[in-house]
């Protein structure tokens, strides 16, 4: 495999809407009414016929569509050394709804080992043909900002330095074992950068006693120092998400307060940028994306909806995008994954076929 063949001119986030084979069996393993082998099974043939779907549907790459999943994150911070889960008091708010009230604290120190998540990346590598098999996983700036200073531990890290370090060297080890387990495509995905362009979730930065341009330095440099020594035939995309649940989001504003340190600074091969709506605002801070192999995917196409957008108006827009950052490092993806949490968003399997197979179109057009 070429270095830096990803991501594909049609791309995508991640996650896929659960079938109800998979949504059944997770329910009855939670009852005590299968075991773990008969849960994996299930899960094994769904992803089997994700992969199947995704192929069919004209994409290069293909991922487990997150099926063993709960959550986009949770269930792999909980696969950490020194980090548990636990119920919250209440959930994550979004746009008029409530996740469920979980939580994520840091009560050991952290480390990546023998985690779940390797066998994953194993079988989908197993199972995806001539496609490029891509692993998702949170980014590291999500597990200190879910909850700040209160959820790690003072005893275990009484200078957060200590743990921001640590945080970096959790994530260097795991891009390692991603790429031995054969990995060659990862994408980490990060809420937080979509905080720190919104001045509402800035000001709750603020009450909480943080500094959004003191986390926004201080973000850029545990991803840099995670990417240190990265192999050239690894490519690793960051993923800017601004909410998804049950179709609703929590943050809005471009990205022009972190367009400088984010994309001028951090060194990821692509980054994946929600552009579904006025909310995100517009392509001007595109020009700090570096020239040369730094790509761009922009998500034109909603997955908040199953409503087709018109490929002419996408078209324009990449156009538009082609002012700030050249078109040759320009990609096209859904705006976000159908389903960051295993409820999924508000549409059907049919409408979300039709936007990978309008992604696909659109690519095949412009490119």
């Amino acid at each position: 495999m070429t270095a830096q063949i990803a991501p594909f001119r049609a791309d995508t986030v991640g996650s896929f809407l659960r079938p109800a084979a998979i949504k059944q069996a997770r329910e009855q393993y939670a009852a005590g009414q299968i075991d773990k082998a008969q849960l994996t099974r299930i899960e094994d043939e769904a992803i089997r016929e994700v992969v199947s779907n995704q192929i069919a549907n004209g994409l290069q790459v293909v991922t487990d569509g997150e099926f063993r999943r709960a959550w986009w994150h949770f269930d792999f911070f909980g696969g950490l050394d020194g980090v548990e889960l636990f119920e919250a008091d209440q959930g994550i708010q979004f746009n008029g709804v409530q996740t469920k009230a979980h939580g994520v604290r840091v009560v050991g120190k952290l480390g990546f080992s023998d985690h779940p998540m390797l066998a994953h990346f194993r079988f989908l590598q197993s199972i995806a043909g001539d496609a490029v098999p891509k692993m998702t996983i949170p980014s590291p700036s999500v597990l200190h900002f879910r909850g700040g200073r209160k959820v790690i531990d003072e005893k275990v890290y009484p200078d957060l330095a200590d743990y921001f370090d640590d945080l970096a060297a959790t994530y260097k080890t795991a891009i390692k074992a991603f790429y031995d387990a054969g990995c060659r495509y990862l994408q980490l995905d990060d809420t937080v950068w979509a905080y720190l362009c919104s001045e509402d979730q800035k000001r709750q930065i603020r009450e909480r006693g943080d500094d959004p341009e003191e986390l926004a330095r201080t973000y850029a440099r545990v991803l840099n120092k995670a990417l240190e020594g990265k192999p050239a035939d690894l490519t690793v995309g960051l993923h800017v998400c601004r909410g998804n649940f049950r179709s609703t989001w929590i943050s809005e504003g471009g990205y022009e307060p972190v367009a400088e340190i984010l994309f001028g600074g951090v060194n990821i091969d692509a980054f994946f940028l929600e552009y579904d709506n006025e909310r995100s605002g517009g392509f001007e801070p595109l020009r700090f994306i570096k020239p040369g192999h730094q790509k761009v995917v922009l998500g034109l196409v909603t997955t908040k909806n199953g409503e087709l957008e018109d490929p002419a108006q996408v078209k324009a827009r990449l156009q538009e995008a082609a002012k700030f950052v050249s078109l040759d490092q320009i990609c096209l993806s859904p705006q976000c994954g159908f389903a960051s949490t295993e409820e999924g968003n508000s549409l059907t399997e049919e409408q979300q076929w039709a936007k990978i197979r309008l992604v696909v179109d659109i690519a095949g057009q412009v490119w």
